[in-house]
């Protein structure tokens, strides 16, 4: 059965035409700043999980032989020859090897003078150790046994930070995606044939030979042949696109249904593709030096620490002695850096992105729930997002005497032998008419042009404005009428041709999603501002704004201008959510606030936002924002929690009843820190109780 990609020859806008034909400079890569995304305090996620489980398994020993937890709990630990030295070896082993990710962050922040996390859990692992291994040695005559805690310290930020690496996920995916769409080889014209070379070999003006169903090497012209090429991983449109000799292609487009050769005209870091490349570097770059409400907690917590600990061995060494002095002071310095901070943030996020996932939500960057709370504007891209992505029949109209039933029943009759997105629009409009369809032989598509086929002894043609102009046909009047509406919204017209003569047209236009209505009325009731963009003329994307009654419009956008459009919201003071599923979405995606992704997109999209959506349902944003509050509010619940707790048992550690006879233990302050961890775990539980199906989206 023959095919025909994309014969009927729509009349596109010149930003269609233009679309993938331009790049964009761009500026250099930020590289260090889109490393950081990947890593945290320069480590890997995969040695942060090694660390923890080796750390894991040699802590249960430690706890089990630790005097102080056992007179804690009321037991005695098992005691042979050697036994003593299970803690202090282990221990040490746990601070060297579990601690060097937070000893050499803390270092880091010392320099850089920025306290935060890590510094704050290295005071309280030295602190611990040197105090420990002083009560191990029996040096000083302090029982200030925190092996044990050590150990469960160290897991414990380890587990957080594990969990923490695992939402972050990498930026370098969405640069590997696009350095993929490229082949390694290319075919070059030589005389007496072609040669295969690599790509990093090809110059501009060489010709090169690309075969059917071959992905383009270089941006080029033309100069033999004429294709469907299918530009999606640019365009992010589903529809091929008819490339003939002249015409301008662009690498990682690939040629659907012959070949072609091209003069090339850039190669390398001059292609679009490159462009876009060093968009999305430069887009991520600028968005991945936020700072976790961690870090910002862990910094006042640093202060608050040192400071009173500093008061207290002041205080103590003044008014009662100095190993007074050095078991408050310890004291404080260790359980100044409770377990429920380390996991505040990392458990929300996790609990949250399992919870995403199971509504089809995506989450991939960890701080894109912080931020798509405070969204101001959604910035949905038309095709394949508010819209399906592929034509539907929205209008038919006859000469006189036609029925449109019989026009329609025509049209799918000739139509019925392709599987072009067109000819199933067509075909599929009949059948749910009730239309019986005639049968039809002698199928011929004519590219670009249209199809013809042979119906009830005559000859029917189905094609766009190129096709009558090559029969030197017109329009009857009373067509016109219809077809004139059609046209000033943007719809595609094909006319139905008889034996040489037009008896009547289709309107074709890109569906829009039944839930786009829902998703845009729903965001504007909650004070959200809807804007649209496209590379679409600009009576398609006033037609669909219309109908969805959005607020603002970007049309004839051109790839480098997407990024810009976002730049151009947030330079008006708005936080900019951008929807979108092309490789020309990618650094609009990656600049803006929050980055969502439809998951039928391409790679590169998904990678460069923060948000993937599994399906193709708008209102997902909805539940995206009600996840975004809920789980901000945890976060800031947890943090509330574990601070408090600081600012309460680190004055009770460092012994302010001590004159009403009440001081705390070091042993009781640690269990109660360990103790807060199970209150931030136990609220965190509670975002399992939200419900984001985008189908109960009001």
């Amino acid at each position: 059965m023959e095919d025909h990609s994309n014969p009927h020859g729509f009349q596109k806008s010149k930003s269609d035409m233009d679309h993938a034909a331009h790049g964009h400079a761009g500026s250099p890569q930020d590289e260090h700043a889109v490393h950081s995304q990947g890593e945290h305090a320069g480590h890997s996620t995969a040695m942060f999980k090694n660390r923890f489980w080796l750390t894991l398994g040699l802590s249960i020993p430690v706890v089990l032989f630790s005097p102080m937890l056992g007179d804690l709990l009321g037991y005695t630990p098992p005691i042979f020859p050697g036994s003593a030295w299970i803690s202090p070896l282990l221990g040490t082993v746990i601070f060297i090897y579990g601690g060097q990710p937070f000893l050499s962050g803390g270092w880091k922040e010392i320099k850089t003078k920025q306290p935060g996390m890590m510094l704050l859990i290295s005071m309280a692992i030295t602190v611990a150790f040197i105090a420990s291994w002083a009560t191990s040695l029996g040096i000083g005559g302090f029982d200030l046994d925190f092996w044990w805690e050590l150990a469960l310290l160290v897991t414990i930020m380890l587990l957080g930070h594990w969990i923490e690496m695992r939402a972050l996920g990498s930026a370098r995916g969405a640069l590997d995606a696009l350095a993929a769409l490229l082949p390694d080889e290319a075919e070059r014209v030589i005389d007496g044939g072609t040669e295969t070379i690599s790509i990093a070999e090809l110059a501009a003006g060489d010709i090169v030979l690309v075969r059917s169903g071959g992905r383009l090497p270089a941006d080029g012209v033309i100069t033999e042949g004429t294709v469907e090429v299918d530009e999606s991983m640019i365009t992010g449109e589903s529809k091929a696109v008819p490339r003939t000799v002249g015409d301008p292609v662009v690498a990682g487009t690939v040629a659907t249904d012959s070949s072609l050769r091209l003069r090339v005209s850039a190669v390398g870091e001059e292609t679009a593709l490159a462009g876009i490349q060093r968009l999305v570097a430069e887009a991520q770059g600028s968005t991945s030096r936020a700072q976790a409400l961690a870090d910002r907690a862990a910094a006042f917590l640093f202060y608050f620490a040192a400071g009173t600990g500093i008061i207290t061995f002041i205080v103590w060494s003044l008014l009662g002695s100095v190993p007074d002095a050095v078991v408050r002071t310890v004291t404080v310095l260790v359980i100044a850096c409770p377990h429920a901070l380390g996991l505040a943030i990392p458990l929300v996020i996790a609990i949250s992105t399992e919870r995403a996932a199971r509504a089809g939500v995506l989450i991939k960057d960890r701080m894109a729930l912080e931020r798509m709370r405070t969204i101001d504007v959604v910035l949905f891209d038309k095709t394949g997002t508010l819209t399906k992505g592929e034509p539907a029949l929205t209008g038919a109209t006859g000469i006189r005497g036609m029925a449109t039933d019989e026009l329609l029943a025509l049209a799918a009759a000739v139509e019925s032998d392709s599987e072009h997105p067109v000819a199933r629009a067509i075909v599929n409009a009949a059948q749910k008419s009730g239309t019986a369809m005639p049968g039809a032989s002698g199928f011929q598509s004519m590219t670009g042009r249209g199809v013809q086929a042979t119906v009830n002894g005559s000859t029917i043609a189905v094609g766009g404005p190129t096709l009558l102009t090559e029969l030197n046909l017109t329009e009857p009047v009373d067509i016109a009428v219809e077809t004139t509406v059609w046209k000033e919204r943007g719809a595609s017209v094909l006319h139905v041709i008889r034996d040489g003569s037009v008896i009547g047209a289709v309107a074709l236009e890109d569906e829009v999603r039944e839930e786009s209505r829902h998703a845009v009325k729903a965001l504007q009731d909650r004070g959200v501002k809807v804007a649209m963009i496209t590379g679409d003329a600009r009576q398609v994307a006033r037609s669909v704004a219309t109908e969805l009654h959005i607020d603002e419009v970007f049309a004839e956008v051109l790839p480098q201008d997407k990024d810009q459009k976002v730049a151009e919201l947030q330079d008006r003071g708005l936080k900019v959510a951008m929807v979108g599923d092309g490789v020309n979405d990618a650094p609009a995606l990656a600049r803006a606030e929050v980055g969502i992704a439809i998951g039928a997109g391409t790679d590169v999209a998904m990678e460069s936002a923060g948000v993937v959506l599994a399906g193709n349902d708008p209102r997902a944003v909805l539940s995206m924002m009600d996840l975004s509050k809920a789980s901000y509010r945890k976060m800031w619940q947890n943090l509330v929690w574990a601070t408090g707790y600081n600012i309460i048992a680190v004055p009770l550690a460092a012994g302010v009843f001590a004159f009403a006879g009440f001081v705390l233990s070091p042993a009781a302050g640690a269990v109660l820190m360990s103790l807060s961890t199970i209150v931030v775990a136990l609220n965190a539980q509670l975002l399992r109780r939200l419900k984001l199906n985008p189908a109960d989206v009001q």
